[in-house]
């Protein structure tokens, strides 16, 4: 590192030796050559401001020679007016003459001025008419007029009261009686003046009154009248401060250019301006200041250029060699082939066979000596590929890079190589070149990477298999139980009459719609679980009290289709914190099986044990059948989603494949475990082994005095019920069951029209609402949500129940919030129904009587 520095420094100690009279003598020229350009700027400004100030002069005393015309043509009237009305009192006479004046004014002008005057108290115009209601007294002119006593006056730029334009106005008294004559002169008028002076390319002139407005411009500037009066506002604020006194100073137009000022004051006040562009100043300047550095920047570019020239051009060649070289080492052999020839040129070759041919020579030879490297099937593809006929081909077709990977043999072993054959114009004609280098590590990952995409999609296959299978079972179980629906409603229709057998068909729909809800169900379930959208509640409960309310279910069953169901505690703590509904829901799935995979005369055990003394506990749970059992082929897709036994007893059961999946997903959640034992023919044993926390079992209300719902049954007669429901079917159900219960009942069929009828009725006529969640024009939670907002008493006290299909947690957290107070799902359960009505009303009527 030292010796590169050391090199470096001497390298710059021989350049300045060498050429160090001309860098002086060049730095000499250029300190000379911006001072001289410095002053001759400065003179051009000094010249430019001279000028300038001549031309705003100038501008200047051509306006008043134009308003010097005016002046006199108001001097003669006043006095031609003044001896009138000496000589005659006759008004109507006076005012033919002044209109015959006003007929003159008008063409001597060229309609450029509007004359008038004040006649004895009276506004006399150019036509007859009167201005009754025009109270000239109080306006500038006329005051400014009487005050200057014979003298014109001008007025700065205002807005007429009679043709409520923008207008300046030339006024001169007449006499003592107070007499005016005066002229108004409309802004775009003095566009029409003629000036004799000339403004140097791309400035601008600018005519100003006293207050700064803006009476005429003559400039290439494209803005609107707005724009342009604030540009010259700010122009006229730095005159006036003197900070555009000096030579060099300047402004920045409204295209972005930049620009001189100069300008002048009239004997009435008014600024004559003059802007003219820098680029108009110091344009010569500017041009031969730019071919200057040019021309400098050109020779000193010259002179460095022929100085490095050698040292630059023999560092690239290095710096391509070493590039070229570091390319080179990343193949192993290179190889120039003239396929017009048909021979070879060794670049760099490997060593099997630098021994074996000669530096250049014939092509076929080479490829010959190949045949013993490379993989025997590879080989004849890789002669084809790369024979002279074909290497011609891929020229004519102008292919630049083309080629392949092959195993080739290094030392008694294959690896991979790619080899590459490169055409491109710079090589001579004819030329190709074929290279070699070894990619045995990343061809060994790549042929890894398909390997897993091939597991992947294999996997993907299966999985499509599995899904298959599932979605044609469920179609088989969806239709048994919606082909008994179908059917058995048409018995039930046909036995008319037969009160007994129309019950028994009833019954039989009921039980095949529980069959297709369950289905159903399982689904959704299977569906939340694989999105990971489940909440786990964590509350105190009753293990003995949960397990024996769900087996209860089906003991029942299990004794009418004669089988032999216990069950067992060995439990000393039984209240826990956790989801009382989870933990049902996984019995629910375990006992259902226990029972429906078990014949006659088979047992069914349920024992629920605790482990351990510590405050958090582990509680088994262990569901035991002496039933068919499953194959172990079975056992190890057991938890698989879409999968079922199908051998032997298995096979016909109603169920979806989906109810082990869910067990094994919850248990999962809940920090628990879950095994299983089963052979085929003896039975299965499935063991749930949950972490819960014990807790002191908490002091149970008996209900005799705080729960009126359990005092006494709940009175439905008389109750008036608003049902907002969208459907017919369901419209009619609701309607039938509460009218049957002597309630009366108001439909709304959808939530717009639910909102006008309680919006309508009397404060506190409705006890409840039942709303639907999905229904046209508004939704149940937007029509809770405005029922609530009324300013009304009972808006915020009625009980509001949800009546939805939607039976998942995010879609309960969407009624509470819209301030519904319970939600029941469809299909409805009615026992639930009388018993969240009962709840909802037996609140309502604690609250009003705690609020009286």
């Amino acid at each position: 590192m030292k010796t590169k520095k050391k090199g470096h420094k001497k390298g710059w100690r021989r350049f300045w030796q060498q050429y160090r009279f001309y860098v002086a003598t060049l730095l000499a020229f250029f300190v000379l050559s911006i001072a001289s350009l410095h002053i001759l700027q400065n003179k051009l400004l000094e010249n430019a401001q001279k000028t300038g100030e001549s031309l705003a002069i100038s501008f200047s005393v051509e306006e008043e020679r134009s308003l010097s015309a005016y002046e006199a043509l108001l001097r003669m009237g006043s006095a031609h007016l003044e001896r009138l009305t000496k000589e005659t009192e006759d008004n109507a006479k006076i005012e033919v003459w002044l209109r015959g004046f006003f007929e003159d004014i008008q063409k001597v002008t060229d309609q450029m001025a509007d004359p008038y005057a004040i006649l004895n108290g009276d506004f006399v115009g150019k036509g007859d008419e009167k201005l009754e209601d025009y109270d000239y007294t109080g306006s500038e002119w006329y005051q400014r007029a009487l005050e200057a006593d014979g003298e014109v006056i001008y007025t700065d730029l205002y807005e007429d009261a009679v043709y409520n334009r923008e207008v300046v106005t030339i006024a001169v008294k007449s006499g003592e009686e107070g007499n005016v004559l005066a002229f108004d002169i409309f802004p775009e008028n003095f566009q029409m003046l003629e000036h004799q002076v000339t403004l140097p390319e791309g400035s601008s002139y600018f005519l100003c009154d006293r207050k700064e407005n803006l009476l005429y411009a003559n400039t290439e500037l494209s803005v609107s009248r707005e724009e342009m009066q604030q540009y010259l506002n700010s122009i006229i604020t730095k005159l006036k401060k003197g900070e555009l006194d000096s030579k060099d100073s300047s402004i920045i137009d409204l295209d972005g250019r930049r620009r001189s000022v100069y300008y002048s004051v009239s004997e009435n006040g008014w600024f004559s301006i003059v802007t003219v562009p820098h680029r108009t100043i110091l344009g010569d300047l500017r041009q031969f200041t730019v071919g200057f550095a040019v021309v400098f920047l050109l020779f000193l570019s010259f002179t460095a250029l022929t100085s490095i020239r050698n040292s630059w051009l023999n560092r690239k060649i290095e710096r391509t060699n070493d590039t070229v070289r570091v390319l080179g080492n990343a193949y192993y052999a290179i190889y120039r082939l003239d396929y017009e020839e048909g021979t070879y040129e060794m670049i760099k070759g490997s060593d099997y066979l630098r021994k074996r041919i000669p530096q250049k020579g014939d092509y076929q030879t080479f490829l010959t000596e190949a045949a013993a490297i490379i993989e025997k099937d590879a080989y004849l593809e890789f002669k084809q590929s790369f024979s002279i006929e074909n290497v011609k081909k891929l020229v004519k077709r102008r292919v630049r890079d083309y080629g392949g990977d092959f195993l080739r043999l290094f030392n008694d072993e294959y690896r991979w190589v790619n080899v590459r054959l490169l055409f491109d114009e710079s090589l001579s004609q004819g030329e190709v070149v074929i290279c070699f280098r070894e990619i045995d590590e990343e061809k060994q990952v790549q042929l890894h990477h398909m390997a897993l995409m091939e597991n992947a999609l294999d996997k993907a296959r299966k999985n499509e298999e599995s899904q298959n299978r599932f979605f044609s079972t469920m179609s088989h179980d969806m239709r048994t139980p919606l082909n008994a629906i179908i059917g058995l409603t048409e018995l039930a229709e046909k036995s008319y009459g037969d009160a007994g057998q129309t019950a028994e068909y009833l019954t039989k729909i009921r039980t095949a719609s529980q069959q297709l809800l369950t289905l159903i169900n399982d689904l959704l379930e299977i569906s939340r679980l694989e999105r990971g959208k489940i909440d786990l509640n964590r509350e105190p409960f009753d293990i003995k009290d949960c397990v024996e309310k769900c087996a209860e279910i089906f003991r029942a069953q299990a004794q009418k289709e004669n089988k032999q169901f216990t069950l067992s505690f060995d439990v000393s703590e039984p209240v826990v914190l956790g989801d009382a509904s989870r933990v049902t829901q996984i019995l629910n799935n375990l006992i259902s099986n226990a029972v429906k995979y078990s014949d006659e005369g088979d047992s069914i055990d349920v024992r629920v044990r605790q482990m351990g003394s510590q405050k958090i506990k582990k509680y088994q749970f262990i569901i035991a059948d002496t039933g068919r059992g499953m194959t172990p082929e079975f056992l190890d897709k057991l938890f698989k989603p879409y999968e079922r036994e199908v051998r032997f007893g298995a096979r016909g059961v109603a169920g979806t494949g989906l109810g082990m999946p869910i067990v094994k997903s919850l248990v999962s959640q809940m920090d628990g475990q879950i095994t299983v034992e089963s052979r085929l023919g003896e039975g299965s044993t499935f063991t749930v082994t949950l972490s819960l926390e014990s807790v002191e079992k908490p002091v149970q209300d008996d209900g005799s005095t705080d729960n009126p719902a359990k005092q006494e049954i709940l009175q439905l007669a008389g109750r008036r019920a608003l049902v907002a429901e969208d459907n017919d079917v369901n419209m009619e159900i609701a309607t039938e069951i509460l009218e049957m219960h002597d309630m009366k009942v108001t439909q709304a069929w959808n939530g717009r029209e639910a909102v006008d009828c309680f919006r309508q009725s009397p404060e506190g006529y409705f006890d409840v609402i039942l709303m639907d969640m999905q229904m046209p024009e508004m939704d149940g939670c937007e029509a809770a949500s405005t029922i609530r907002a009324m300013n009304r008493a009972d808006a915020r006290t009625i009980p509001i129940l949800a009546v939805t299909a939607n039976a998942f947690a995010e879609d309960i957290a969407a009624t509470t919030k819209a301030g519904m107070n319970a939600h029941i799902s469809k299909p409805i359960d009615f026992s639930v129904l009388y018993q969240t009505l009962a709840e909802l009303l037996a609140a309502k009527t604690n609250d009003n009587s705690e609020t009286q």
